[in-house]
Parts: C-alpha cells; structure tokens; sequence
C-alpha cells in the first residue's frame, strides 16, 4: 500500500472521488500540507434534491481546513460539480468530507466540538490556530442542529432559575425536565421575565411536547416567572424551591446588619457567621465566639438571625399538613418580634412573602421537587463562564450551558461515533 492509497483510506475518500495529488511545502509557517481531490472523469453525482444520478454541468474550486497532518497545516482542495437534473435542474452537490456552507471537513469540525466540550472556546481557537469567531460559528451550527432533534413530548415537571451570563445584571433563564436524571437542560434563553416562560412553551410545542402537559413548575417567587407560569403553562401547579425562601430571608438578614452597623460595629467574623448554615459544621472558632456574643446582645441583627435559623423548624415539618401549621404558627410569632422594630423591616417584608407564597410552599412536600439540581448546575455553568473569562455574547454562553448541561453534547457524542 503506497502513500496515496493510506491517505485516501485516512480521508475516508469513496468512488468517485480519487486522492490526485499532494503537496508539503516547509518554506512557509507554518508548514501546509495540500491534498488535491477529483471526481473520476465521466463520473455521475446524485441530485442534492432526488438522489438521481446525473451528469456535472460545471466545477466550482473549493477549499477545506482539515485535520493537522503532524505538525503541518492540512487543506483539502477539490472541484466540486453542479449537477444537471432534468426534474430539478442545475444544483451544487454536497461533498462527503464537508457539510454544505463550511470551510473545515467533518473531521476537523468533530475535533473542535470535542475540545470544546473540555476547554474554553479561546484557548480551542489558539490550540488549532483558527479565530474563536470561527469556531463559534462551528460550535452553533451543532447544537443548533442537535436542538432540533430534542423530543419534548414526554416533560411534564419543569424547572426554572436564572444564571448571570455577564455583569450588569444581564441573565440567562435556563429550563430544566426536572424527569431526567442525566443532562436535565432543555432550553435556555436571554432574560428572566415572563417573556422566557412564553418562549419556553412555544419550544416545547415546536419539539413534539404539549405546554398544557406540564402539570409542575418549580421557581422561585419572582412575580413574572408566577404569572408566566399561570398565562403560558396554564396546567402547571407552582412549587417554590425551599432554597428561595431561605435566600429570602439571608438577603434580609444582611441588609439588616447593614442598617445596625451604622450604630455599632460588628466583629468582622459576624458577618460570614450568619450566613452560613450552623448545623453544617463548618464555622470557624471566632465565627462561633461571634455567634455567641450577638445572642447574649439581644439586639437586632440577633432576633433577625434566629428568625432565619427558626426555618429550619417548617424545613423538618413530616407532611404537607405539618408544614402549613408550622409555617402559620412560625408567622405569628416571628410577626411580634418584628413589631415595631424599624431596624428589622427587611424582616419583616421576608414574612410577608413567606405568608404571600405559602401554598406554593408547602407543594414542596407535596411533589417532591427542588431546584438543587439546577443550583448545582449553575456553578459549572459560571465555572465555565470564568474559566472563559466571559463570553462574548448570551448566544455563546447558551451554546455552552447546552453543552454541559443537555442531552445536546451525548448526541453529538453519538453523532460522530456513527
């Protein structure tokens, strides 16, 4: 076997097209590598429209980045025939080592995709010395194109969370099939208004599912995800994520430590103590002696601190019914702390949306649903995002949530094993 027939073999080049000639030029950097493919003379091509075996009306040369040979940059060069149908016409035909309209083979567009999947899209672009805009290019073509094959017919509990996708306040929704138990991602898009809800029902009924099929959306207690929720999945019952409630109330009780510091100081350590969770073990000697000290202070910060870990007494609650008494129970009394308490406001509007989404709470006992998936998600979606040092775009940072987090990357995974 010579030269010629091991380099049509590692092409995967297929009658008519022959391996014509090769040639390795060192004098430029770095050094390329030019193979040149032709079509048998008088060689018939299919149609792109019927597959019927017509005759070349003319040749167009064409050019394609292949994979390194070595070290050497490697071009395909081929003519590449229209072909005259007499029920379709004059129609370019499409070459087998390259998709229509890309200037790379098959081969080297399915190494970029898997480099992708493991590295920052730059840091791809530099190893195989191409522009990221046009592995970009690359990297949406795919998951656009393995999109279309998602089979949504079967989701019926939905998950939703927002993830910042730059500074500024700018975030992605991304939607989870709270079913799945690997690669639960199924659409994510810019913005965290009602308007994604409305996009992710249009998905869904684009993809083989029915909207009104969803009879569970878990989210937190942003007003246009709730109304969303009740205008475009008008079958789903809501469950509010315990996580949100607990964020609630963590956000108040900072701001509440905030308002008192301006009166007196706090030891530096207070502020992580409170936030952290206690009974996870995980605080440090001065976070404890802090702790301990704001207790015995009974000030503000401290009735705002122990109305935080008080939650944790509805969280343990054994049954829906259980739940909906603590949490009524957990209201009256944490109210009278609050009374008349200028410094404990932010508390007291947590209550207020505690009490405001009870019911959607206490769904939480009842379907068994929580966002703690999506929450885990989330940090490798922002790992991903700092390891890249941001993305250039929301449509780049959504091809990569894809990537990690949806059936997207297993089927393009299958997709070049076949």
């Amino acid at each position: 076997m010579d030269g010629t027939q091991i380099m049509t073999l590692g092409l995967g080049l297929e009658a008519p097209w022959i391996l014509k000639d090769q040639h390795l030029d060192t004098s430029v950097s770095p050094h390329r590598l030019d193979l040149y493919v032709e079509a048998e003379r008088g060689s018939l091509y299919p149609c792109p429209e019927c597959g019927k075996a017509c005759p070349a009306h003319d040749f167009a040369d064409k050019t394609w980045r292949h994979l390194n040979f070595f070290q050497h940059h490697c071009y395909l060069h081929a003519r590449v025939p229209r072909t005259k149908c007499p029920e379709h016409g004059v129609k370019r035909i499409e070459v087998p080592w390259a998709r229509s309209g890309s200037d790379f083979t098959l081969l080297f567009e399915q190494a970029a995709m898997s480099l992708v999947k493991e590295m920052p899209v730059l840091a791809v672009s530099r190893q195989l010395e191409i522009s990221d805009t046009r592995l970009w290019r690359i990297v949406h073509h795919y998951v656009g194109r393995m999109l279309g094959q998602l089979d949504l017919s079967k989701v019926e509990a939905v998950g939703l969370d927002e993830t910042a996708s730059r500074r500024g306040h700018r975030y992605v929704t991304v939607f989870l099939d709270m079913q799945r138990k690997q690669e639960p991602v199924i659409f994510a898009i810019p913005g965290h208004g009602k308007a994604t809800i409305e996009a992710f029902s249009a998905f869904v009924a684009e993809h083989g599912g029915d909207p009104d099929n969803v009879v569970e959306v878990v989210c937190d207690m942003s007003q246009a995800f709730l109304s969303g929720v009740a205008e475009h999945l008008p079958g789903a019952e809501v469950t509010i994520d315990w996580f949100h409630i607990v964020q609630t109330f963590t956000k108040a009780l900072d701001e509440v430590r905030k308002r008192e510091r301006r009166q007196q100081a706090h030891p530096k350590a207070l502020r992580w103590a409170v936030l952290k969770n206690t009974e996870a073990g995980n605080l440090t000697a001065n976070q404890i002696t802090a702790l301990q000290e704001l207790v015995s202070d009974r000030s503000a910060m401290a009735d705002a601190w122990i109305i935080k870990e008080k939650l944790r007494w509805i969280q343990q609650a054994p049954t829906p019914r259980g739940a909906r008494w603590r949490i009524t129970n957990y209201l009256r009394v944490m109210r009278e702390a609050v009374t008349d308490q200028p410094l404990l406001k932010p508390m007291a509007k947590a209550l207020n949306t505690l009490e405001r989404h009870a019911e959607q709470v206490v769904r939480r006992w009842l379907s068994g649903l929580t966002n703690a998936r999506l929450e885990g998600m989330n940090g490798l979606f922002q790992a991903a995002r700092s390891r890249a040092r941001g993305y250039r775009n929301e449509a780049n940072f959504i091809a990569m949530i894809y990537l990690i987090g949806s059936p997207v990357g297993r089927m393009l995974d299958q997709a070049k094993s076949t």
